[in-house]
């Protein structure tokens, strides 16, 4: 296998100067850059949850400068339209004076999208992204669009507990592969933050990756195995999260509404293979599934009235699988294909 040793060692260091670019601008939060191109080479889409004044939109701009593609920006407000995200149509005169429709495109019609606060807009305009989301196409009266590959877009929102938001329905959250909380920064960091930004400071960024290099890895990545036992330890895991499964963690039967859908076993495979990647295996262990399990799992647990009640969260019961449920099941044949 030298060609996928080869190749694989490329997108190690590709990912490696990706990480050190945005480094030249971001202070800390490395787990937060990580976990970020993770889902960018998963080819799937990521949601940043934290307070205001943590970098987040720092973090997609510097990210959009490394990366060769079309990037553009949609700040999320109580009054934008979904037709301020896809386009409408409009009425325009030909050099004849012949007057008919065209279509406008609107700022989804990128390749790195920043949806900036977007628990800011209402349920109506949030909904907006759910097709291209999951079909890379928009619909605009009987006319479907394509949207550009690769295709990524970068979510940024506040708490809910902040005033003026709104919480994203559960079918469009289910759409991010990732949900990353972004931490409050450490105090030598906040030293690094104002050196940087009170002082005379430039950083000289540079473009790492194109498109295409991008799709190339986002394949490659793909092509590490997972055993059958690790493919079934997955899928034990999200079952876990549902409190009508036999065997589900006390916790989850008492405090979960509803558990992940198959999105969410879908974001764990393919983020354990890019840890898997990373680590220089070609094969995806039990490790990175638990890894990985918060960021991929935490949006898609919902709980109930008791759970929100007792102030649980969703890293806790996710803890709680993870200690409840065996690497191997019971009277399993590791061995079996």
């Amino acid at each position: 296998m030298p060609d996928l040793e080869s190749r694989l060692e490329e997108f190690r260091e590709d990912f490696q100067r990706v990480r050190s670019e945005v480094a030249k601008v971001l202070v800390g939060q490395e787990e937060v850059v990580r976990h970020t191109l993770i889902a960018l080479f998963a080819g799937g889409h990521c949601l940043l949850e934290g307070v205001p004044g943590l970098g987040k939109t720092l973090l997609v701009r510097t990210l959009a400068q490394v990366l060769e593609l079309e990037y553009s920006r949609i700040q999320f407000t109580p009054d934008l339209m979904p037709a301020d995200i896809i386009g409408t149509r409009l009425v325009v005169e030909t050099d004849r004076g012949e007057r008919r429709f065209e279509f406008q495109r609107g700022p989804i019609f990128g390749q790195i999208v920043l949806a900036d606060e977007v628990n800011r807009a209402t349920p109506k305009t949030q909904s907006a992204l759910l097709e291209a989301m999951q079909e890379r196409e928009v619909t605009v009266g009987t006319e479907s669009h394509s949207l550009g590959s690769p295709f990524l877009v970068l979510a940024t929102q506040n708490p809910l507990e902040m005033d003026g938001t709104y919480p994203l329905p559960e079918a469009q959250l289910d759409r991010f592969i990732f949900k990353v909380n972004v931490p409050f920064p450490k105090r030598e960091e906040l030293t690094e933050v104002l050196a940087r930004t009170t002082d005379e400071y430039h950083a000289d960024i540079g473009k790492v990756l194109d498109g295409p290099r991008i799709e190339q890895h986002q394949q490659l990545v793909r092509q590490i195995v997972v055993a059958s036992h690790v493919r079934d330890y997955a899928v034990r895991l999200l079952l876990a999260t549902h409190p009508d499964q036999p065997g589900s963690p006390e916790p989850i039967r008492r405090f979960v509404r509803y558990g992940g859908s198959p999105r969410g076993v879908q974001a764990l495979l393919l983020g354990a293979k890019i840890l898997a990647a990373l680590d220089r295996r070609y094969n995806v262990g039990f490790e990175d599934l638990r890894a990985i399990a918060g960021p991929a799992l935490r949006h898609r647990i919902l709980l109930n009235f008791e759970g929100e009640a007792e102030g649980m969260t969703p890293d806790a019961l996710i803890e709680e699988v993870l200690r409840h449920v065996p690497e191997v099941a019971e009277g399993a044949d590791i061995l079996a294909s």
